[in-house]
């Protein structure tokens, strides 16, 4: 009897030892790639860490937008600032696609790494990119037939329809960079790679300000300049992610060759990405409608919005994007099973995007006019006061769209899509009906900027209720 005791005391030992050691050949050669695992360490220490590259990210992912804005508004005039505003609510439709695909593929990679699967990770790979593929090309179609008719739905007027549609037309055309740049940082994301991602926007974004600047005043390209920048500077950004992640990928070891395309994995991605594309295309679809209610009240007022909603989106995507953060934290520990860690990763989460708040805050209510400055000329005096109304409306509620987007993040990280698009619909109804109404009411756009805050809090609420009824599945 001690003899077999013995024994199973020496099997269990010789078990342990060899756990320990896979557990350190992976921790090994997830350091050695840069991959980090989210799913050990104190969760706030390791949520910070990942996410704040991130959060770098967008700042400079942004600027590829706002860098337009100020380069048409400084140096071409504020009919050319209005066209650029017009034309980026239909680019976020084209987005909304490529962030779907971003997250559907992220959120399952994510728990594929998590659980140490790396054969069905590497298929999963190569299933989104193969179906983007398909969905780009049909999305350019689209786009080269239908860019007027929708320039024309949303009563674009007729002194800045040309600069639109040339903008757009450019655009379109750059599309598959779009969308292999959000694969490529979605797996990187997906593996706990936020820094690499990171160094790729910082040197194309600032590229970005300089050709702009060099297109439109040197060249005298006018809005076609300031497309074309954008169009080069994103190719560039998008060829160096999607090299660096192949090279990433095949250091990644693996028993067998994985197939390159399963249907089983494109069903789970697109559980993900379907719901996020939706959710994504009806809030532009609701931002163009909101567009066009604005555009009712004349160029001034368009540039006016143009520069302030820039400003907005700054912030918003910041949010977002530390959302998705907190997403693939929440899928690589859903699919380890440590899920006691998803309660701490949302107050970390909330705590990081109130911090980021408060200065938001301040700088919109306080120093908004100066902001406003760098896109708009200081002769623009309905322009700089529809600007500066929308700032101070809107930036108090931050603290409310940030926190429903924490809870969202999980939400997707625990594929819980149906809740997500419930808080997420509500939020966008309510904003576009309130839009229309405030606005007829008030006969004025300060009416319009109403709708947010509403729509935000009605959302925020509900999301919170999702998030917590989740977790309690989760741990039950």
């Amino acid at each position: 009897m001690n003899l077999e005791n013995q024994k199973n005391s020496e099997n269990q030992k010789n078990q342990d030892n060899q756990k320990n050691q896979d557990n350190q050949e992976n921790q090994g050669i997830q350091k050695n790639q840069g991959n980090q695992d989210l799913t050990v360490g104190k969760p706030q220490t390791v949520l910070w860490r990942f996410c704040l590259p991130l959060f770098g990210s967008i700042i400079f992912q942004q600027l590829y937008n706002i860098a337009d804005s100020l380069v048409a508004g400084k140096f071409i005039g504020e009919n050319a600032l209005a066209a650029v505003g017009n034309s980026y609510e239909v680019t976020l439709i084209f987005i909304a696609f490529a962030f779907g695909c971003n997250m559907g593929c992220s959120v399952i990679v994510s728990q594929l790494f998590g659980a140490k699967k790396y054969e069905k990770l590497k298929t999963a790979v190569t299933t989104a990119c193969i179906f983007s593929a398909v969905l780009c090309a049909a999305l350019m179609l689209i786009g080269i037939l239908g860019c007027s008719p929708l320039l024309r739905f949303i009563k674009t007027p007729a002194e800045v329809f040309s600069d639109s549609k040339l903008y757009l037309d450019i655009y379109v055309w750059g599309l598959p960079f779009v969308f292999f740049y959000n694969i490529a940082t979605g797996i990187f994301s997906a593996l706990g790679d936020s820094k690499t991602p990171f160094y790729f926007l910082a040197a194309s974004s600032t590229s970005n300000i300089a050709v702009d600047v060099l297109f439109v005043s040197a060249f005298d390209m006018g809005v076609a300049g300031v497309a074309w920048a954008t169009f080069l500077c994103q190719g560039v950004s998008c060829i160096l992610a999607v090299f660096a992640i192949s090279k990433r990928l095949k250091t990644i070891p693996v028993q067998t060759k994985p197939p390159l395309f399963d249907w089983p994995l494109l069903k789970k991605i697109m559980v993900i990405a379907i719901p996020s594309i939706l959710q994504q295309s009806f809030v532009s679809v609701g931002n163009i409608m909101i567009q066009s209610v604005i555009n009712g009240f004349g160029p001034s007022v368009m540039a006016g919005y143009s520069a302030a909603v820039k400003l907005n989106n700054l912030v918003i995507t910041s949010f977002t994007t530390i959302g998705n953060g907190i997403s693939n934290f929440s899928a690589q520990n859903i699919g380890a099973k440590k899920y006691e860690r998803i309660k701490e990763c949302f107050h970390a989460g909330r705590k990081m995007v109130w911090y980021l708040c408060i200065p938001f805050c301040v700088l919109y209510i306080v120093f908004g006019r100066f902001l406003l400055l760098l896109f708009l000329g200081g002769d623009s005096s309905t322009a700089m006061m529809t600007g500066r109304q929308f700032l101070w409306v809107l930036s108090p509620f931050y603290f409310a769209i940030s926190t429903k987007l924490v809870a969202d993040g999980i939400l997707r990280g625990a594929s819980a899509m149906r809740q997500f698009m419930v808080a997420t619909f509500t939020d966008l109804i309510l904003r576009v009906t309130l839009a229309f109404l405030l606005s007829g009411w008030t006969n004025s756009a300060l009416g319009i900027w109403f709708a947010w805050p509403i729509g935000w809090t009605t959302a925020t609420v509900l999301s919170i209720y999702f998030y917590q009824k989740e977790y309690r599945k989760l741990t039950a």
